[in-house]
């Protein structure tokens, strides 16, 4: 009899613990299937205007991400073309997009070409310094204050800032500004946590035309670059 219930109690203890596993191991696939959501928060390059598959590096980096990190995440796209970041800071505090910036994994910030162009008055055949201060000097406050509401809806998604590269690699002027920008905009970032600086000053160098679609818009060739050093540079 004492036997009997010996090999019953085993027997009941032994369902338990399979049960047990079957649910971890349920729980671990249903954990490690689930999609993440990124944001793309931007102007017309995250947009994808140039990439005449009409996605630029955002569904671009989706397929990458699944390729080389066999990470399931899907990018929602906010960027609006032309915006500056007077435009984002308000997009931002729209009702239906501020909410939603609670549910991101990860964020992607990639905004400051209009800021520039349109502190120069338009255009950057002739560099105005003087202008171009006074419009740095709003961007940056802009860019601090839209870090701020992302950070008050969401304290622990990555942030991952994109710099500005220069589309006119031979001037010197123009590099020298795309440079400032970058390093003061760096000096920002870097005061946050989980905030990465990515650059992409660097991707467009000694490339021809092929890579752009008009003056400032990469096409497919060119947005690929960009998607790349992305998924390069941060760990997903």
């Amino acid at each position: 009899m004492k036997k009997t219930l010996v090999y019953t109690a085993s027997f009941i203890v032994i369902i338990i613990i399979g049960v047990g596993l079957v649910s971890w191991n349920q729980s671990k696939n249903a954990s490690s299937d689930e999609t993440e959501k990124m944001i793309a928060l931007g102007d017309s390059l995250t947009y994808g205007i140039g990439d005449e598959s009409g996605h630029g590096y955002v569904e671009n980096m989706e397929k990458l991400l699944k390729e080389n990190k066999e990470a399931d995440i899907k990018v929602e796209n906010y960027g609006i073309p032309d915006q500056q970041t007077d435009g984002l800071l308000k997009q931002v505090n729209q009702t239906d997009v501020k909410s939603d910036l609670g549910n991101a994994d990860y964020f992607i910030l990639f905004i400051g070409t209009n800021d520039l162009i349109e502190s120069n008055g338009g255009d950057l055949t002739e560099i105005n310094e003087e202008k171009i201060e006074v419009g740095k000097a709003d961007y940056e406050q802009n860019l601090e204050e839209i870090i701020e509401v992302i950070r008050g809806e969401n304290e622990d998604a990555p942030i991952l800032f994109l710099g500005l590269y220069n589309p006119y690699p031979d001037s010197e002027e123009i590099e020298e500004e795309v440079v400032e920008w970058n390093d003061n905009s760096q000096t920002i970032v870097d005061d946050y946590d989980r905030i990465k600086f990515i650059s992409t000053n660097d991707l467009f160098k000694e490339k021809s035309s092929e890579y752009f679609s008009d003056a400032l818009h990469p096409n497919k060739k060119g947005y690929d670059l960009i998607t790349e050093k992305i998924v390069e540079e941060y760990d997903f």
